[in-house]
């Protein structure tokens, strides 16, 4: 299997929406179960994309779509907004992003856990605004309970990351950092 380029599509957004893109890029691979990290550096007078990761993650069991109230993973350029839970023990449970809790005290395993990273959609109509706005969605990148349901649809719009793998990924990526999330 040949390793993850990052799409062409993801350029076209960042050129018609007046996005430049940042250092480094998430790309999330619905139809696969999997996201990659990218980093970009420039080489003469390109810039280039170097895959630094890939990772197995899980969205929506619900398909792909950008309604309010869908339970969908939506599609596009989005950007990290905000971080929640950063020096929360792993396993740590979150409500409204606030922790309440770990997983060891029995708290379910269908619970957001560990860290928090809150997309906001920057495609106005598509996935910013009205409603199909992923910030007032509350669609994250975060931790799960039941991290045996990743590599499989599971969650209820979000994208579900490993532990091991979110923990890391929060701590490099500041706010404003783009999220690319297609269907291939």
């Amino acid at each position: 299997m040949k390793p993850p380029r990052l799409p062409t599509a993801f350029r076209r957004a960042c050129t018609r929406l007046g996005v430049v893109p940042t250092r480094h890029v998430f790309a999330v691979r619905i139809a696969e179960q999997r996201a990659a990290l990218f980093e970009l550096t420039t080489q003469g007078n390109r810039r280039v994309a170097k895959l630094v990761k890939e990772f197995v993650c899980s969205t929506s069991k619900f398909g792909i779509g950008q309604v309010a109230g869908s339970n969908c993973t939506p599609l596009g350029l989005h950007r990290i907004a905000e971080k929640h839970g950063a020096d929360a023990e792993p396993g740590t449970v979150f409500k409204g992003r606030k922790p309440i809790g770990h997983l060891r005290d029995g708290l379910p395993l269908e619970s957001i856990t560990t860290r928090i990273l809150w997309l906001d959609g920057l495609d106005p109509g598509f996935n910013h605004g009205g409603n199909v706005d992923t910030f007032a969605r509350y669609i994250y990148i975060h931790g799960f309970g039941d991290q045996t349901s990743l590599g499989r649809p599971a969650s209820h719009g979000c994208i579900h990351l490993a532990d091991a793998d979110l923990i890391p990924l929060f701590e490099l990526l500041p706010v404003g950092t783009l999220v690319w999330i297609a269907e291939r």
